[in-house]
């Protein structure tokens, strides 16, 4: 095995635990602190984001400030990342299969309302009133950050880095495994919509579709927010 795969395979793997633990570590310390006695898992889980602005701070700042490291690893392992992302030549395909992906991941994001009725009374409410600028932070954090920065993270570091060392299709089931522990509180639902992205970037090989449908996803749930007020 080469030396340089091995070493930036571990900076890559390092990077994303360390997004993964600060974003999770997170989310669980707001579950933790809003415990009472009689929870269940779903009640504890709900509060894993319950004070939106300071969870959306978290996330931004987590993935920018980890980001420069990204682009550093790219450009030590010789690939273009803008090359990584989009091909002009297959841009509207990967465009139209990104938006696809998006709406049939908001279906998916439907079935947690079921699992949802196993929450009892000592659950977050949810937000009655949001502000408009939070509901602008909440847009930028999970429509625009986390689906462009986490897909470099979890699906780009898995292919282009661990790839080599684990196996392609077992690196991004890795990643994929780090990315659902990352959003813990939805009881799978990332990892099995991570699933999904996964099979659209193998198929187009580009980042641009994850992207599209990551980002696509958290902003219609935005959008689901405002019209369900």
């Amino acid at each position: 095995m080469d030396h340089t795969n091995s070493q930036n395979a571990e900076k890559a793997l390092k990077i994303t635990t360390l997004l993964t633990l600060i974003v999770a570590g997170y989310e669980v310390l707001g579950s933790c602190q809003n415990y009472q006695m009689g929870m269940n898992l779903l009640d504890i889980a709900s509060f894993a984001n319950a004070n939106l602005s300071m969870y959306c701070f978290v996330l931004i700042l987590a993935n920018l400030i980890l980001l420069p490291s990204a682009i550093l690893l790219y450009k030590q392992g010789g690939i273009s990342l803008k090359e990584e992302i989009f091909d002009k030549s297959s841009l509207s395909k990967d465009i139209v299969l990104g938006i696809s992906l998006a709406v049939i991941s908001s279906v998916i994001s439907l079935f947690s309302l079921i699992l949802m009725r196993g929450r009892t009374d000592l659950a977050f409410g949810g937000w009655d009133r949001l502000t408009m600028s939070e509901i602008v932070l909440m847009a930028i954090s999970l429509g625009f950050v986390s689906g462009f920065c986490k897909e470099i993270f979890f699906r780009g570091f898995a292919k282009n880095f661990c790839g080599s060392v684990f196996g392609e299709t077992a690196a991004l089931l890795l990643f994929n495994m780090m990315f659902g522990l990352l959003d813990w509180f939805n009881m799978g639902h990332s990892f099995v919509v991570g699933l999904l992205w996964i099979w659209g970037y193998k198929r187009s090989k580009h980042l641009i579709v994850p992207m599209i449908a990551h980002g696509g996803m958290n902003l219609i749930s935005v959008l689901f927010y405002l019209v369900t007020l």
